[in-house]
């Protein structure tokens, strides 16, 4: 049985052993419950689609680019406007307003592309009630063209006509059937009457004759009146001396029909006396 100084020598190691307690503090506290909190998992943000975008697209813009060709230039693709099949002639274009330049006599016709696939453009010009002239072809990017040698004060109809592989748009036409309708085509339409004003240089120069004209006459009276009177024979009218433009003019018996009988004749008092 071990001695009294064995069994102490074996407390001791125990002892020393056994860990010793530390006082918690509140910075220890607070430091345990956040590592006993449970640390949420990141997970990647769900990316949403892109929204589809319209193309740059406008039916009324001159030297337009296909809206397919900007489909594909562009860095994302975009949504094109609704077009009818290419198999149907194309819907007719829609006319806007026709700018004139009398001093040049031209004008310059603007409109919008039909919501169809159109191959090229053809502009049909009528003066008066003559027969229809038909410009050159125009190709599908156009929306502007000009119309030149234009009469002053000329009345005109132009119409736009969109063609495709399947033929060309309808024009307006009267109840005939055969003729185009009368002097109100239908608004936003393809067809339109213009008249061209007079050209500013003409008025010009048709007030600068008139006026001219006018100097003229007004000479040739102050001439005649003044130095070729005389010597044609043509004598001047006298002026009436003064004593005979004072007398008094001689009285004249008047004949008065009475009553009771013929006429009497009235003289002055005198005479009867």
């Amino acid at each position: 049985m071990p001695g009294p100084s064995y069994q102490l020598w074996i407390l001791a190691v125990a002892c020393s052993l056994v860990p010793r307690a530390q006082p918690l503090t509140p910075q220890d506290s607070e430091s345990e419950e956040e590592d006993e909190t449970v640390t949420p998992t990141l997970w990647p943000a769900r990316v949403s689609p892109s929204k589809p975008v319209l193309c740059d697209y406008d039916h009324c813009r001159h030297l337009q680019v296909p809206c397919k060709e900007l489909q594909k230039a562009g860095p994302r693709a975009c949504l094109c406007p609704g077009l009818s099949s290419p198999n149907q002639p194309p819907d007719p274009p829609r006319l806007g307003e026709v700018f004139r330049v009398a001093e040049e006599g031209r004008a310059v016709v603007h409109w919008c592309a039909p919501a169809s696939p159109v191959h090229q453009y053809r502009l049909l010009l009528w003066e008066g009630r003559g027969a229809p002239q038909m410009g050159p072809p125009l190709n599908n990017t156009v929306r502007q063209a000009e119309l030149r040698d234009l009469a002053p004060g000329g009345a005109y109809m132009v119409c736009v006509v969109a063609f495709n592989q399947a033929g060309k748009n309808a024009l307006p036409v009267a109840h005939d059937g055969e003729s185009l309708v009368g002097p109100d085509f239908p608004p936003f339409g393809p067809c339109d009457r213009f008249t061209m004003p007079p050209r500013p240089r003409s008025l010009l120069h048709a007030a600068v004759g008139v006026g001219t004209g006018l100097a003229l006459l007004s000479c040739a009276a102050l001439v005649w009146h003044f130095c070729l009177r005389d010597r044609w024979g043509c004598p001047r009218r006298q002026a009436a001396p003064a004593h005979m433009a004072l007398k008094p003019s001689p009285v004249v018996p008047s004949a008065e029909f009475s009553p009771h009988g013929g006429p009497t004749q009235m003289a002055s008092a005198a005479g009867e006396h």
